[in-house]
């Protein structure tokens, strides 16, 4: 068996998402095969760790080789003139932004159990609460270490083995944040470049809602792999974000999906189902869109407790759990279709 061999058997493995196999979408970076060792390493151009698409492409990928009586390593990288981050975020391998149109939709509860979700799955995760105007993801995780500093670099403190960086460090309990545009501009770029988040997976952007100067600056300045727009079913909702899908357009930025947050409630007394503020639209979206469908989260007390005791519901059990664990999934393929496109059409 030599190299060209290996190859040919690779075109056995198809990608679930792109329709082709991992050969002719230029997904295998090389192909090293040292006979006398019995070993042949294979690098792919996998972006998304713990995707489980891309899981099953590497499992697609010992299968294949799986007759061979070789020992198969394999290893997984995007080519570094691909890198989504390489100037501003060298070490972060995915930048997610978490959007709404409008507040009160549940933006954050998302990004943090999107954020602790992943890191379950066992990826390296940092969070960054850039809604500067209403910061509170350090309430929702519980997070009571402090960011620390050597006056030149901030080291942010890390739970649920993620690394948080909120606005709510930086001001007084309770002090209101009251700034302008630039200021803005001015302290998202510095924590950007000053804070230490070290080799990332995946680094989850909560956003502030709507469509002003921050969501401006974090597309201005970080090239993001993609943004999770969050909505409830209800029409006034779904107005606005139109408008955050059109912004992300206008910048030629990736939307993987929509996730539609209080689909519906299950009464735990009688055991009904109440749609209480409508039904799909979330799906209706998308699917208008020409959008991935992310995944509905019904209104469930337990979402609202373990927010305001800074425990995800992601990392419990039951059917909210469950359905943020089938977001969090789909955000992580959706992730690793649009970096293999991007490494493919690099080729």
């Amino acid at each position: 068996m030599n190299e060209a061999d290996v190859r040919e058997r690779l075109r056995e493995v198809e990608d679930p998402d792109l329709g082709d196999d991992v050969v002719s979408l230029g997904l295998v970076n090389g192909i090293d095969l040292e006979e006398e060792a019995g070993t042949v390493h294979v690098s792919l151009a996998l972006g998304a760790p713990f995707s489980p698409h891309e899981s099953t492409i590497a499992d697609g990928v010992r299968a294949a080789l799986a007759d061979t009586g070789l020992d198969v390593e394999l290893s997984a990288s995007i080519p570094d003139d691909l890198s989504t981050a390489e100037q501003v975020l060298p070490g972060v391998e995915n930048v997610i932004a978490v959007a709404s149109g409008k507040g009160g939709v549940g933006k954050s509860t998302v990004a943090v159990n999107l954020a602790a979700g992943l890191s379950e799955l066992g990826a390296r995760v940092g969070l960054f609460d850039a809604d500067v105007y209403g910061p509170n993801v350090p309430r929702m995780v519980a997070a009571e270490e402090r960011p620390q500093t050597d006056g030149e670099t901030i080291v942010p403190p890390e739970r649920y083995g993620v690394k948080l960086m909120s606005m709510d460090f930086l001001t007084g309990e309770d002090d209101p944040v009251i700034w302008r545009g630039p200021m803005v501009h001015k302290i998202i770029t510095q924590l950007v470049e000053d804070v230490e988040w070290g080799e990332l997976d995946y680094l989850v952007m909560d956003l502030p809602p709507g469509t002003g100067d921050t969501q401006l600056t974090i597309l201005q300045t970080l090239p993001l792999t993609g943004a999770v727009i969050v909505t409830t079913p209800q029409d006034v909702a779904l107005d606005d974000a139109v408008k955050g899908l059109r912004m992300f357009g206008k910048h030629d930025t990736n939307v993987l999906g929509i996730a539609e947050n209080m689909a519906g409630f299950k009464c735990p007394d009688c055991g009904g189902f109440h749609e209480i503020f409508g039904s799909g639209g979330g799906k209706a979206l998308a699917a208008d869109h020409d959008l991935p469908f992310l995944g509905g989260i019904p209104l469930d007390p337990a979402v609202r407790t373990g927010g305001d005791d800074g425990a995800p519901v992601v990392l419990g059990e039951g059917d909210t759990a469950d359905a943020f664990r089938v977001i969090v999934e789909n955000v992580a393929n959706n992730a690793g279709v649009v970096r293999r496109r991007e490494a493919g059409e690099g080729r």
